[in-house]
């Protein structure tokens, strides 16, 4: 399938890396709002031309439109590449509002619409997963999930709109974590929630333009109880304004033990289970998952399952959902009461442990 990338920022280059070593796909296509962007870019995509974001979204060279532009962007591209014919993937979060989401899913007219995270695929999140259907910590019963930082200025060279509307610690971060725990405990039914902000001003603190203050326009620091539809509550922490922490990332708690689940915004890591009576964790091997990914491993994903004609896992739906849970989380908190979660989905199907190819491609199982 033939790859057009919109938005050449920084998460591009791990797209990119990835991308030109997945089999069945191939970058095309680079455009940007700024044009150097698009060229410099054509070092990690041999053979792509540089082109305007509109001659991009129309191509015919251009099968599916990868969409990393930032938040504000999101709707309004995806929207024009469906119009165009072209599948879509995007960065998350999928829209700013479930409004604009629903607008997307409404032309996508049988065209594939995927979106991040895609972290969820690899073998630390679907191993955790496995784990939990095989029974390993009894029934589940409770969860709890957190997201801490002193906030992304001091290391991204841009970071205003991480701190506008559609960023803040629980639109930027929130969706690897709620995305793990929709693949661990299903979707979610209602919420009650807190949300606040440390300060009104932060100040850049990398690159060119290191020491320039900006506004903060969003609640950076998000606190709710989610009640799932099996039943478990899940307390979830997203925050720019802690400066150091030794919260665990997830822990599921079950009627005959705990598991601690390693980073959602890695595809890797240790899982760890503590069996009822027992005096030390043990660390599970890897027993599901892509092996071996990395961010695009999604792509490949829908493109994989597009072509044997059943559903991606990185899928829209999932992707809607967890924006919808976000955004109620955000109004419950501003309107000091519990809510109901408008939408529902399926949690994709899991993902069985592959075995990594000879020349270090995951190998996908459909």
């Amino acid at each position: 399938m033939r790859i057009g990338i919109v938005g050449l920022g920084k998460i591009s280059g791990a797209y990119l890396t990835t991308l030109a070593s997945l089999p069945g796909v191939r970058v095309t296509a680079l455009a940007d709002r700024d044009p150097l962007r698009a060229v410099a870019a054509r070092d990690h995509a041999p053979g792509a031309r540089a082109v305007p974001v509109d001659e991009l979204l129309t191509s015919d060279e251009v099968d599916l439109v990868l969409n990393l532009t930032i938040p504000e962007a999101h709707a309004e591209v995806a929207t024009a590449a469906l119009r165009s014919g072209k599948h879509v993937y995007g960065e998350k979060p999928f829209a700013m509002d479930l409004g604009q989401a629903r607008t997307v899913l409404a032309g996508a007219d049988g065209l594939r619409v995927g979106c991040a995270p895609d972290t969820v695929l690899g073998t630390g999140t679907q191993t955790a997963r496995k784990a939990v259907a095989d029974g390993l910590i009894g029934t589940p019963t409770a969860a709890n999930a957190a997201f801490t930082s002193p906030g992304h200025e001091s290391w991204h060279p841009d970071p205003e709109f991480y701190y506008r509307p559609g960023g803040g610690p629980l639109l930027d971060m929130g969706p690897y974590y709620l995305t793990a725990l929709v693949h661990l405990l299903g979707p979610v039914e209602r919420v009650v929630a807190a949300a606040g902000r440390a300060r009104d001003i932060r100040t850049i603190g990398s690159g060119p333009r290191a020491g320039t203050d900006f506004a903060v326009e969003v609640d950076t620091h998000v606190t709710g109880a989610l009640v799932h539809a099996g039943g478990v509550v899940t307390t979830l922490t997203t925050s720019f304004d802690v400066v150091a922490s030794t919260q665990p990332r997830i822990e599921i708690h079950g009627t005959e033990g705990t598991l601690s689940v390693p980073d959602p915004n890695r595809f890797d890591g240790e899982v760890l289970l503590r069996p009822r009576g027992a005096a030390e964790w043990k660390a599970l091997p890897p027993s599901a998952g892509y092996t071996g990914a990395a961010r695009g491993i999604g792509v490949l994903d829908l493109v994989t399952n597009h072509r044997a004609g059943v559903p991606h896992r990185a899928s829209a739906e999932v992707a809607v959902h967890v924006l919808d849970v976000m955004e109620t989380l955000l109004s419950a908190a501003h309107r000091r009461t519990g809510l109901a979660v408008s939408t529902t989905c399926e949690p994709p199907a899991p993902v069985p442990l592959d075995e990594v190819a000879v020349d270090g491609r995951p190998s996908p199982t459909a």
